[in-house]
């Protein structure tokens, strides 16, 4: 499926204007996993301050959560970068998940159940973002050829106007993104998972 709107090269322009302001602006980027987020990061953080919000109410179980999280934290920790690079936890909420994802436990992968956890993440970044006064907010999602850039933009886009702050577009599997996080999570090492991470997208066990 192609995108309604050409998001790279949106982005492009916007990022040709930012550079002629002087002062890199601030991003908070959601991430949804380390893999994932290694091409975003070494990518944008060479126009942005970058804070990476790990916001993931989805994962199942807490256990996997937790090493998903610490994966995240020592890639930020390793990886060298443009501009320095942040860290903002958050608590494990599975309770949140389940409770906008009722009702839709049989939705088929990338149906309306995806649509409602998108929601879900992108606009505790959108509250957050609005909060602290970020220049920008972003999610890593559209990195992957899984999930469908047109939604998850028309999402943050709204929540942009909600709150009253600004979405980043994207469509980071664009110029081999998704290749790139390949690359660099054998690079470090990083864990790369065999499920979206929620309990419904997780592999049946023999």
């Amino acid at each position: 499926m192609s995108t309604r709107e050409n998001y790279q090269k949106e982005m492009d322009k916007l990022i040709e204007h930012l550079n002629g302001n002087g002062e890199a602006p601030l991003l908070l980027l959601h991430s949804c996993c380390a893999p994932c987020s290694s091409y975003v990061i070494e990518y944008l953080s060479q126009y942005f301050k970058i804070s990476v919000f790990y916001y993931n109410p989805n994962i199942f179980p807490e256990s996997e959560y937790e090493f998903r999280k610490k994966e995240q934290k020592r890639l930020i920790a390793e990886m060298p970068t443009v501009n320095k690079v942040e860290f903002i936890d958050a608590d494990y909420d599975s309770k949140s998940y389940y409770d906008v994802c009722k009702g839709h436990e049989n939705d088929p992968e990338g149906g309306e159940r995806c649509a409602l956890c998108f929601k879900l993440r992108l606009e505790k970044t959108a509250q957050l973002a609005a909060k602290n006064k970020f220049d920008f907010f972003a999610t890593t999602l559209t990195v992957s050829p899984l999930k469908n850039a047109d939604v998850i933009n028309d999402i943050g886009a709204g929540l942009a106007q909600k709150y009253g702050t600004e979405y980043l577009k994207s469509d980071f599997k664009k110029r081999n993104g998704y290749k790139r996080t390949i690359e660099l999570s054998k690079e470090y090492s990083l864990y790369r998972q065999n499920y979206c991470g929620c309990v419904f997208s997780r592999p049946k066990e023999n």
